[in-house]
């Protein structure tokens, strides 16, 4: 659960703990890419089922529609509050499963899920019933020398019933987030350098 992290990062506060009450530290992964926040940034706000997809296996996240391969200009029109749709396998189409809950701008953007247990959404504002799913889904981004970008991964999240917790986490929560998540940074590192890259030029043969 802590693929491509540091200890440090392992270790280290990471941001959104106030909006997941009760939570708990969640996976943290991460990855170097090979060019600046200004250039990640636009791949995370285009996130979505009707936007660019996930990045991930789109045969199990995204209904086999392929994500993104480029930015696309109309689709980096993200604020807070809003909701970024997933694929709902029960009613074969998008449906709102991330609200928008932080956004710091080519610095950190934080997607919350508040659920019931039958997966209608709640309202963060009002109490927490006794039995609910909510989780923060956390892109951080970090410059570092060289035009470089530190891309961290991580979150929180709350079950309850408490047992329950204990059953998402253990049956569901490691195998999916290991399996999709890791994809995901490994996508985006190749996507992102692959569009910043210099083109290369090639010399002509010496006559």
């Amino acid at each position: 659960m802590g693929w491509g992290a540091t200890d440090e990062e392992l270790a280290a506060p990471y941001p959104g703990e106030e909006l997941v009450p009760d939570g708990e530290r969640g996976a943290t992964m991460a990855v170097t890419i090979d060019a600046p926040p200004g250039k990640v940034w636009p791949w995370l706000v285009q996130m979505g089922w009707d936007r660019g997809g996930w990045y991930s296996w789109d045969l199990l996240d995204n209904a086999g529609r392929p994500s993104a391969d480029r930015v696309h200009p109309e689709w980096q029109d993200l604020s807070l509050g809003d909701y970024v749709q997933a694929w709902s396998p029960a009613t074969r189409t998008g449906v709102d499963a991330w609200e928008v809950a932080a956004l710091v701008p080519e610095r950190f953007l934080g997607l919350r899920g508040l659920t019931d247990l039958r997966g209608r959404n709640l309202d963060p504002r009002h109490p927490r019933p006794a039995a609910y799913v909510e989780g923060l889904w956390g892109f951080q981004l970090k410059a570092l020398p060289g035009e470089r970008t530190r891309l961290v991964i991580g979150g929180y999240q709350a079950v309850r019933p408490r047992w329950l917790q204990q059953v998402v986490f253990y049956w569901f929560y490691i195998p999916v987030v290991w399996i999709m998540q890791a994809r995901t940074l490994a996508v985006l590192k190749r996507n992102v350098e692959r569009q910043t890259a210099p083109p290369v030029v090639e010399v002509p043969p010496a006559a």
